[in-house]
């Protein structure tokens, strides 16, 4: 099977879906992809991430991750992309990013592409299946593929039951509630496998 290369791509405020994308590498590591983990811009003007101690300090830890570019899109064969969810709705800084696509998708550059999402909330029900949604439809224009976990492994059901993309609540410290570790590793195999699967398709 040819080497798939994944592109994780995530935005974070504080931590959390930064988690989620080192967790999505280890996991599509140990299923053979070639892997790059990148953010999207910060969009935030510096004196709200300034009043922040714990925003502060996460844009300081990860200042050495590279911004995704589009040429990070031509490169992947599939995406893992890993967000808060913002009023139910992808934030500002994702959906910069994923409007400025509109050139590659009009040379079908992002067609047939593998494509999984993941996303953090404060509450339980506090719009992660509607973020996650909302995400894929952008990728639906694109004629991606979209590899959600579903229920296809019981370990969905153990890291809280989302068969949109792995979801996990986190309180006010930011801890998590769920433990969702061994979920994003599966997603993220799983989203090799079927990227995987379609560039044997297409080689073959």
């Amino acid at each position: 099977m040819p080497n798939v290369k994944l592109a994780i791509i995530y935005y974070s405020s504080t931590g959390t879906n930064y988690k989620l994308a080192s967790w999505a590498e280890e996991g599509a590591k140990e299923a053979g992809a070639e892997v790059k983990v990148l953010k999207v811009q910060e969009l935030a003007p510096q004196s709200a991430i300034d009043s922040n101690p714990a925003w502060k300090a996460h844009v300081e830890a990860t200042k050495e991750v590279p911004v995704a570019t589009l040429n990070d899109l031509e490169w992947a064969d599939a995406f893992i992309f890993s967000v808060p969810t913002r009023f139910g709705n992808v934030p500002s800084q994702m959906k910069q990013f994923l409007d400025t696509t509109g050139g590659l998708w009009a040379q079908g550059k992002l067609a047939d592409k593998v494509v999984s999402g993941m996303c953090s909330a404060g509450n339980l029900h506090g719009g992660q299946e509607a973020t996650i949604l909302s995400l894929y439809t952008t990728m639906y224009h694109w004629g991606a593929i979209i590899a959600a976990p579903g229920y296809n492994n019981p370990v969905t059901f153990a890291s809280g039951g989302n068969p949109y993309g792995m979801s996990v609540t986190v309180n006010q410290d930011g801890s998590m509630q769920e433990n969702v570790r061994e979920g994003v590793i599966y997603q993220a195999k799983r989203t090799v496998t079927v990227a995987g699967w379609v560039k044997n398709g297409q080689q073959g």
